[in-house]
């Protein structure tokens, strides 16, 4: 299925307002999307269209690529490989998972300048960085990413256009809901949470009604990315890195111990494999920062940071990979509203998903509490105005929030709005505002 995406519309404000003077990047893990998006967009926008994947183009296309001197060959040649009439600014040309051949993406510069079409390029999981280190990376590019479909669109690609505008107006009126309507809202988060932001996972959950069939989606996907992290660390530790990514934040440490996956590495020793799987955008990292403020970027840890996977469906098939389906506890507990505590591990990462969905940088921060070696911390850390806003989330009804109130004692004069986020509707408790975790994508 053609789901609706939210960047469709930036693609399309790329089109009509850059008119072919620089071309368009789509980064994004696979499995999340890009292709049919792009293909849908060509089709919808564009009089005619090529798209060239990379990832199986044959040696005649590829070779076209060798000497960009004589353009008018090069369309003309194109078109007669594609059996496509390319039209003068009404036609575009898309290079699908360009990482696998370099030398295109460079030649997008001279593309670009003349003019005559637009170009839209895809890239994913195996690192863009590391296959482009011998080209002139072409600044005639507009970078955009996609990411699993968030909250909203996932229930747009079930049909309700009408609760993702009630959700917006209820965050809006400060106000809470009462038990019927929380429950609802409750319940349709548990599903996102379990189903995913996958297309594929969402075709499935749409096509079958069974939870079983999305599993099995979900772990083909995780299986790829395994196998596609060879591209970026033929040793395996990527891999390892990511599989451990869900008992990692259940130990509630705070920060990624990389000691405890890969024995005898350190944080400094594996900053490239680090690096370059968050290129990946199949994970999402959040790094503390060591004094917060509004300017956090200038002030965060690179060898602390916490790991998360970008899709939550995905994390709750991998944090009970050796269990089946029907032995998985989290998809019984989250379907019934039985989520211990100790599993609120899983709305961390949703919350993380949450908010790099609607465009912030995750940082978190900690501070020791004189009691030996135990430390305060705040999940997540936002930057508003002249104001830090601190997060704290938690997986029940609870009402204690002894970090935050602490994190705002110490600076008092940074803090903006305090925010708990739950599973229960919204209230206020003194200074702090408690608001249900499907509330995320709006702060």
């Amino acid at each position: 299925m053609i789901f609706r995406r939210k960047l469709y519309d930036t693609m399309l404000r790329w089109k009509n307002e850059r008119k072919g003077s620089c071309a368009l990047l789509i980064k994004g893990a696979r499995r999340v999307g890009k292709s049919t998006l792009v293909e849908d967009f060509a089709r919808r926008e564009y009089k005619s269209y090529i798209i060239i994947d990379f990832s199986k183009s044959s040696k005649r296309v590829n070779a076209l690529f060798d000497d960009m001197l004589d353009l008018d060959f090069f369309f003309l040649s194109l078109q007669n490989i594609f059996n496509v009439s390319l039209v003068e600014r009404e036609s575009v040309i898309v290079f699908d998972e360009v990482q696998f051949l370099p030398r295109a993406r460079q030649a997008i510069k001279h593309l670009v300048k003349d003019g005559r079409y637009d170009f839209i390029e895809t890239g994913s999981l195996v690192s863009i960085r590391k296959n482009v280190k011998d080209i002139l990376i072409p600044s005639e590019e507009h970078g955009v990413e996609l990411l699993p479909m968030d909250l909203e669109e996932f229930y747009w690609a079930t049909g309700n256009k009408v609760t993702p505008d009630q959700i917006r107006q209820a965050f809006g009126m400060k106000r809470a809901m009462g038990d019927a309507v929380h429950r609802r809202w409750m319940r349709d988060l548990r599903l996102y949470m379990l189903v995913g932001g996958m297309p594929q996972a969402v075709d499935a959950y749409l096509k079958y009604n069974d939870l079983s069939k999305v599993d099995e989606v979900k772990r083909e996907i995780l299986e790829l990315y395994a196998n596609d992290f060879a591209h970026i660390d033929s040793s395996g530790n990527a891999a390892k890195i990511f599989a451990a990514i869900p008992s990692q934040l259940n130990s509630n440490a705070n920060r990624f111990q990389i000691g405890g996956v890969l024995d005898g590495q350190t944080s400094d020793r594996m900053a490239e494999t680090i690096a370059e799987m968050e290129e990946s955008h199949v994970v999402t990292m959040a790094y503390h920062v060591n004094d917060p403020g509004v300017g956090m970027g200038m002030f965060k840890d690179f060898r602390r940071y916490k790991m998360f996977m970008a899709d939550t469906g995905l994390f709750v098939t991998q944090a009970f990979w050796n269990k089946t389906y029907t032995d998985n506890i989290i998809y019984q507990k989250l379907l019934g509203d039985k989520l211990a505590a100790n599993m609120g591990y899983v709305y961390e990462n949703l919350v993380a998903q949450m908010l790099r969905a609607a465009g912030n940088k995750l940082y978190y921060y900690t501070f020791p509490t004189g009691n030996g070696n135990k430390n305060y911390e705040v999940d997540f850390l936002l930057s508003r105005g002249n104001k830090i806003v601190p997060i704290e989330v938690k997986s029940s009804g609870y009402r204690t929030h002894r970090s935050l109130d602490v994190f705002c004692e110490k600076f008092p004069s940074r803090v903006g709005e305090r925010i708990l986020l739950y599973t229960k509707d919204y209230r206020t408790d003194g200074m702090t505002t408690c608001l249900p975790v499907y509330f995320t994508p709006f702060l």
